[in-house]
């Protein structure tokens, strides 16, 4: 591996890599994200890679392990290029008939392609899926496609050319006006203008800056950032790199969570092979430009996303937010200049400088510009990561790309922005996604958590949940965030045991004025969002936990109660058999009966219960009938009493 020494050479490289790769030769390329990696993804790596050797083909058959290729539910993936033949959920049994029947054979395995549930037809192509075919995938297209460990991967696609760029063709001026001009707005969840924060750390005084990326993304649900740097780490760093240029830094940090570990290790190796092809170092492709990158392992602080308090946490201080008197692109890390960007944002700044910002704004909305990676999870059927463009509706996003709600399940609602965002009911489908447009709805964009709610969801306890995960990463530095969000979480716990009352509502928002007003950082700031956006949209069950002690979704335990009834129960004891708590009374042709004080409450009787008979009923909010005499309980079958 030589050191390459200037933008011709970089160029001559990559067109020898092209040159030596026969893009007709069969590549199967695996998705090895995390994701799939839970799912058994390496074993079938694995078993790729032995088959292909016994069957004496290594030189003929080219394997790929890639990052995420984004339609999780359907790990592992593979696809074969150059046809672009996709298989799905592969076992490591199914391989020996993929390399006989499909790489040497030419024959397609119906088993393994997707079935389209809409009009059940298989579908063979990538490209014609529907998950992936209304996409927009400019950030995120390439993970599919190179392995993240291979540099010359990243070169063939034309990684680093907009380093060279920018280093030979643009003074930093230029290529901060570029950003500014493309309105790329921050993709960690401020939506901040990067050009605009770019611009205020290149003009601050100082020698030393700092540019940083923040992959801390502790949202639940959420893992596009993880997956861009275990996928494409090279994308990151070239941005990276390009953002030092365009301020004058010297020095850049990668701050990723140490739960990531193939993220650590993917771009690791990333710094090291850029390094060793001198596009990280001294004097980066001649140009006299020196520019050095460190990872640091964060220890799993939700905070820690928060600009300040994850440069404490870089400083090897406790990582807690400080205010924020003078911007921290002016004063940041060790009091100095710094640019902090999440991952995807860094990742978008090669494109904008390849393509230029006028290619960028063509997609997206007034104020929101490009595309945005989603992690789509909940209850939907297509669970995964999309990219689409700035502007699309949660209806396309949902039913177009996530394939609706799974169970003939009606929507309830769609909780964005991570636990600090807002939940949207279904009047609001057809809104556009876009910084401002979720914001003025409720919500927010945070970076890009999507959970999809169902008709079983309860929005009360919803918000229960949130704000428990976010006291339980809150800080405690502050009075209105330690002990205000906790008592918010008592009185939403409160109302979802039946114990709510008259003016915990006034209550609840009260504190949440407060929080949003008195918190020291984001984290606080936004805390009350879950409550206040279900309250909002979904005020009715608060009022019926409250008035009626009922969960209309039939969800809060201690509101529900189970019953089995007499008129459809058929004593096959299955609930019987199947109850953790022995609560069923029951026997042979005896109507079987829930002993309402033995019951935990666990649900296993409605699970269990044949869906021919549906004799559990579950109940919130009414009596459960009264219990019937032994006598009374023989069941009756084919219109003649059993006797």
């Amino acid at each position: 591996m030589e050191r390459i020494n200037s933008a011709n050479e970089l160029e001559a490289l990559r067109k020898s890599i092209l040159s030596s790769r026969d893009t007709n030769k069969p590549c199967i390329t695996i998705c090895s994200g995390s994701a799939c990696h839970a799912s058994g993804s390496k074993e079938v790596a694995a078993r790729i890679e032995e088959e292909i050797a016994e069957q004496g083909l290594s030189d003929k058959v080219d394997v790929r392990k890639t990052g995420c290729h984004g339609f999780c539910e359907k790990g592992p993936i593979i696809v074969i290029h150059p046809e672009k033949i996709c298989y799905f959920q592969i076992k490591p049994e199914d391989v020996t008939e993929i390399i006989s029947e499909t790489i040497i054979g030419k024959k397609i395995i119906e088993r393994l392609l997707y079935t389209d549930p809409a009009t059940n037809e298989k579908i063979i192509y990538e490209s014609e899926i529907p998950f992936y075919k209304n996409q927009e995938r400019l950030v995120f297209g390439s993970n599919g496609s190179i392995d993240p460990k291979n540099l010359d991967d990243y070169l063939a696609i034309g990684g680093y050319a907009a380093l060279a760029k920018v280093l030979f063709q643009m003074t930093p001026d230029q290529v901060v006006e570029e950003v500014k001009q493309s309105n790329l707005r921050g993709r960690g969840g401020g939506g901040f203008p990067a050009g605009s924060k770019w611009e205020g750390s290149r003009n601050a005084p100082g020698d030393i800056k700092y540019v940083i990326v923040n992959a801390d993304e502790g949202d639940p649900g959420a893992y596009m950032d993880r997956s861009l740097l275990e996928g494409n780490p090279h994308s990151v760093l070239e941005g990276l790199t390009i953002g030092a240029y365009a301020v004058g830094s010297h020095e850049g940090y990668i701050y990723v969570r140490q739960e990531y570990p193939l993220a650590v290790e993917n771009v690791t190796v990333a710094i090291k092979q850029a390094e060793e092809y001198g596009l990280l170092g001294k004097n980066i492709l001649g140009s006299g430009f020196d520019f050095t990158v460190k990872v640091h392992m964060g220890a799993g602080a939700f905070v820690c996303g928060e600009s300040t308090a994850l440069m404490t946490a870089l400083e090897g201080r406790a990582g807690e937010p400080r205010p924020k008197y003078i911007r921290s692109n002016v004063k940041g890390l060790w009091n100095r200049p710094s640019v902090l960007n999440n991952v995807e944002t860094w990742s978008n700044v090669p494109l904008i400088i390849n393509k230029g910002a006028d290619w960028f704004t063509s997609f997206g909305t007034e104020s929101s510009k490009g595309t945005k990676i989603f992690s789509v999870v909940g209850k939907i059927n297509n669970t995964g990561l999309v990219e689409v463009p700035m502007g699309m509706t949660l209806r396309d996003i949902i039913y177009n790309i996530g394939g609706g709600i799974p169970g003939g399940k009606k929507f309830k609602a769609v909780q964005t922005g991570g636990p600090s965002g807002g939940c949207l009911p279904e009047g609001l489908l057809d809104l556009q996604v876009g910084f401002d447009e979720l914001t003025k709805a409720g919500s927010m964009m945070g970076s890009g958590g999507m959970i999809v709610l169902d008709e079983d969801t309860c929005m009360v306890d919803v918000a229960r949940y949130f704000l428990e995960f976010l006291t339980d990463e809150s800080c405690g530095k502050c009075v209105p965030c330690r002990e205000g969000i906790r008592q918010m979480l008592q009185t939403l716990t409160n109302i979802t045991q039946g114990k709510g009352k008259e003016g915990d509502i006034e209550l609840l928002e009260e504190l949440a004025e407060t929080a949003q007003e008195a918190a020291l950082c984001a984290l606080g700031k936004s805390a009350p969002n879950p409550f206040l956006s279900t309250l909002k949209y979904f005020r009715d069950e608060y009022e019926a936990h409250i008035k009626e002690k009922r969960c209309p979704a039939l969800s809060c335990k201690e509101l529900i109660a189970f019953y089995i009834d007499p008129e459809k129960c058929r004593a096959c004891s299955i609930c019987a058999r199947k109850c953790p708590s022995n609560a069923i009374i029951g026997g042979k042709n005896l109507i079987h009966m829930v002993d309402q004080e033995k019951c935990t409450k666990c649900g296993t009787c409605f699970e269990v219960c044949p869906l021919r008979f549906r004799a559990v009923k579950k109940i919130s909010g009414e009596p459960v009938p009264d219990p019937i005499p032994e006598e009374a309980r023989i069941i009756v079958r084919g219109g003649k009493k059993n006797e």
